[in-house]
């Protein structure tokens, strides 16, 4: 069995300054939806398309030298890099705060927890 490359750092881009992010969980919704009608069978014929939505959840460190106003990001661009140089990234673009929390423990650093929602998605 051969080894397998992942994807590797994670950049988040906003206002030209570089956030290297600890975590983050994307989830995507493809806007489609069941169209139920009354037929004989009883069971929905189709689909109808929709507007796909990205919704992201970040986790960063709080640097010393002065944190963000996360709650004021508007147009940001988060980056997913691979590891290796043939591989594709991935890119969402227009992204928007929508909830920022803090996260203390005993072992690890002082993190924020951010929510965005991106309005589109590129793969580069």
């Amino acid at each position: 069995m051969a080894l397998e490359e992942y994807a590797g750092a994670i950049v988040l881009e906003v206002d030209g300054q570089e956030v290297e992010v600890i975590d983050v969980n994307v989830t995507s919704k493809t806007g489609r939806k069941k169209v139920k009608t009354m037929n004989r069978t009883g069971r929905a014929k189709g689909f109808a398309r929709g507007i796909e939505e990205h919704d992201l959840s970040l986790t960063v460190a709080i640097p010393l030298s002065g944190d963000l106003d996360w709650a004021a990001i508007e147009g940001a661009k988060l980056t997913l890099y691979p590891a290796s140089q043939g591989g594709a990234r991935e890119s969402y673009l227009d992204c928007y705060t929508v909830e920022v929390g803090s996260k203390y423990s005993v072992d690890n650093e002082a993190r924020r927890d951010i929510k965005m929602e991106s309005l589109r998605k590129v793969t580069e």
